[in-house]
């Protein structure tokens, strides 16, 4: 069947300009993601029928995409252009799906393996796998009384709204055990959840209204591709774009300004530019007057125990550059600030959203076209969640779901008892890629007697459990998806017949209902029957095609559709917040034993034995453990690398391509060094990663050490990923 692919993996390279152009600091790497890839030439195929589609990753764009099928076979992805956001592109991730698709390393066929761990699979039935967990379902209910002992690890490989008929399943069962939170963005959530009383950005494409742009902890030149070309095109007119970060990335190479912070000090400048701004009297009195809660408070705070040369000590950054960036953010109108995700992976990161909030709301920038502190948002998200939302069974034991960290997943498995948990249900994650502590996650693994994963590729977790089940790709099944980020609302068609004997999430449930209930009658309340493309319909409201400004969901069949309101953030000054005003003091944080104003919280400091500081941020050709694992993207890069500044490498004696070891007292793992000028001299950087066959997971050395927010808005407290500290050695 590989003939039929019209997309090559030489074409994708030679239209990637690979090596050169995807690892340089210049405009190469932009040149790389939006230089017009084409999947196949018109020689390469004849037309053939085009559908919507939807890429349903965790990723800020959720691309509107273009598919197009010949004889059954899907050839082409592009970008819409319908969308003004996508603008008829994809990233190379996006552009390799038609990969993702025909990979020969999907899984085919449910499969059991022998002994968990070993390798040792056997091809079974879907109706041997669902007898199986069925039984086990109904076992498990009969010995605790109740399905508590049952385990749901399911988060944001697949943000499509469908997918949320995991949870309805586990819910359908009776109640059952939640891996609760996020491990994402978290700290951040809770920050502006007390600041504004929920998360809400403008709309990206209003970034071309900025006149002076702070991109604080993001890199979307890798992260979030389609919104560059609004960042460069406010700098066509005339904005300034400064970037700040450890690293210096590749959004920071094409700033006005860089300025490289020492990790998890941005608070401190936040403070100090705040300090700045009340000492100059550049604050809008005016616009707090109305508007906020706290403000005498705030400066009082400012007054007593902020200076900018406090503020210069502990970020690394020269007083003078302090002064002019607030003065500039201060005087000109409208500034933007973009908060990153990075930057509140950290003990301190809620408390530095805070902060950085704060510049936002003292300078009278809320509100505004082209201003805001951007970080999420959440308001097209309003579906009916048909899907997710199910009864449970009469008599189905326990008093509620119980709730554990994901953040902590291996420990709390463990831990758990009256009921134990003694089952588990992994979808749309990789914990054992992804999880800290991956030997204490291993260890719950083990613990199991039952681990069952839904998945389209034999990951680690996978190969740790005792059941998978093959799933659909975004092609092979209806759906429709929104983002966190932007505007816009689109569907996702079916354009093939699913691969194999893959099935979608949903078909997965009700199939496994019909079983249950076959066994024993009344014990699972999901509906075993239904088409899909209705269920698609069952998740739209009346708010929703108000919103959009569509009659039925149908129309989005001629394409992406954007919000018809709410644009820009806090326009209408009507905040969330118990006040209705922006909280610069929040009793709420008080509640959540936070102290309430955007105060500085020590930032976690390395020992003489851990001396460095491993930030492990996302890679370019990957998200979380996707797409990297792809021959494809292999082709381009498939090796792991440790990051490392030239006077750090000269004190340990280590040159570029060596063997290093990198550890703490949790674990370790060995990589080739990367001498760059890119990090600073007190970081080294691994890029989290999943590759195919490579004995690499830099979570061996993550602890699960909480952030200091997530819990009031998530249910968990988000994990400080960047407050890992390593020693190193050549090897």
């Amino acid at each position: 069947m590989d003939k039929k692919y019209a997309i090559t993996r030489r074409s994708f390279l030679k239209n990637s300009a690979v090596a050169a152009a995807s690892f340089g600091f210049g405009s190469s790497i932009c040149d790389f993601f939006f230089s017009g890839l084409t999947p196949v030439t018109a020689a390469e195929v004849s037309i053939g029928k085009n559908f919507f589609n939807a890429c349903p990753r965790n990723c800020y764009d959720t691309c509107s995409i273009v598919s197009t099928v010949k004889d059954g076979v899907l050839t082409k992805v592009e970008g819409s252009t319908i969308s003004s956001y996508t603008r008829g592109k994809l990233c190379a991730k996006g552009y390799s799906y038609t990969r993702s698709v025909y990979s020969p390393d999907r899984i085919k066929y449910p499969m059991k393996q022998k002994v968990r761990g070993s390798g040792n699979w056997e091809r079974i039935s879907w109706e041997q796998a669902y007898t199986e967990i069925a039984q086990k379902i109904l076992a498990i209910k009969k010995e605790y009384g109740s399905t508590l002992p049952i385990c749901l690890n399911k988060y944001s490989g697949n943000f499509d709204i469908m997918h949320y008929g995991i949870e309805g399943m586990l819910t359908s069962i009776g109640n059952t055990t939640r891996a609760t939170g996020t491990p994402c963005w978290p700290a951040g959530i809770d920050a502006q959840t007390f600041d504004f009383g929920t998360i809400y950005c403008n709309d990206p494409e209003d970034i071309v209204n900025s006149k002076y742009l702070i991109i604080w902890g993001a890199n979307p030149s890798w992260c979030s591709v389609h919104s560059m070309y609004f960042v460069k095109e406010a700098q066509k007119r005339g904005c300034k774009l400064i970037v700040i970060d450890p690293i210096m990335t590749q959004t920071a190479s094409q700033a006005d300004m860089y300025i490289q912070i020492k990790p998890s000090t941005d608070g401190a400048l936040a403070l100090g530019m705040a300090r700045y701004i009340f000492d100059n009297e550049l604050y809008d009195g005016e616009w707090l007057a109305k508007n906020s809660k706290g403000a005498e408070e705030f400066f009082s705070y400012l007054q007593k125990n902020i200076t900018i040369e406090w503020a210069a000590e502990k970020t690394g950054i020269p007083i003078h550059v302090i002064e002019s960036m607030a003065r500039e953010y201060a005087t000109t109108k409208p500034a933007n600030i973009w908060i990153g995700y990075g930057m509140q992976r950290h003990t301190n990161g809620g408390q530095n959203v805070r902060a950085i909030d704060a510049l936002a709301a003292i300078t009278g920038n809320i509100g505004k076209s082209g201003g805001g502190a951007q970080y999420a948002q959440l308001q097209t998200w309003g579906f009916q969640y048909h899907a997710m939302v199910q009864k449970k069974p009469e008599n189905s034991g326990g008093i509620a779901d119980r709730a554990i960290n994901i953040n902590n997943f291996g420990a709390e498995v463990l831990n758990a008892n009256e009921p134990p948990i003694k089952m588990m249900w992994i979808a749309c994650r990789n914990p054992i890629s992804q999880d800290p502590e991956t030997a204490v996650v291993k260890k719950a693994f083990e613990a199991m007697d039952l681990v069952v994963t839904a998945d389209m590729y034999m990951n680690p977790t996978v190969e740790m459990s005792d059941i998978v089940l093959p799933v659909t790709t975004t092609f092979e099944t209806p759906g429709v998806n929104v983002s966190y980020w932007h505007y816009w609302m689109s569907l996702n068609e079916q354009a093939i017949t699913p691969m194999y004997e893959s099935k979608n999430d949903v078909t997965i449930a009700m199939e496994l209902s019909a079983k249950l209930n076959e066994l024993e009658k009344g014990s699972c309340t999901f509906p075993v029957s239904g088409n899909l493309e209705e269920w698609v319909g069952k998740e739209f409201n009346d708010g929703i095609y108000k919103q959009f400004g569509i009659k039925d969901w149908k129309e989005l069949k001629k394409g992406p559709v954007k919000a018809k309101t709410g644009l820009i953030a806090w326009q209408d000054g009507k905040f969330k917040t118990p006040s209705g005003k922006y909280e610069l003091w929040s009793d709420e944080a008080k509640k959540f034993g936070h102290f309430p104003l955007p105060v500085y919280v020590e930032e976690m400091q390395p020992d003489n034995k851990f001396p460095l500081r491993c930030i492990s941020s996302h890679w370019k050709l990957n998200i979380h453990s996707q797409f990297q694992n792809l021959d494809w993207m292999a082709a381009i890069n498939n090796e792991p690398c440790l990051e490392i500044h030239p006077i750090v490498a000269n004190k340990f004696g280590i040159q570029d391509k060596d063997q290093v070891k990198m550890y703490n007292d949790i674990g370790y793992i060995t990589l080739p060094a990367k001498v760059t000028e890119t990090v600073s001299p007190d970081i080294v950087v691994v890029y989290e990663a999943w590759y195919k066959g490579k004995n690499f997971n830099v979570n061996y050395t993550v602890k699960a050490i909480p952030a200091d927010m997530g819990k009031k808005a998530t249910g968990s407290p988000g994990i400080a990923f960047h407050d890992n500290f390593v020693a190193i050695k050549k090897v």
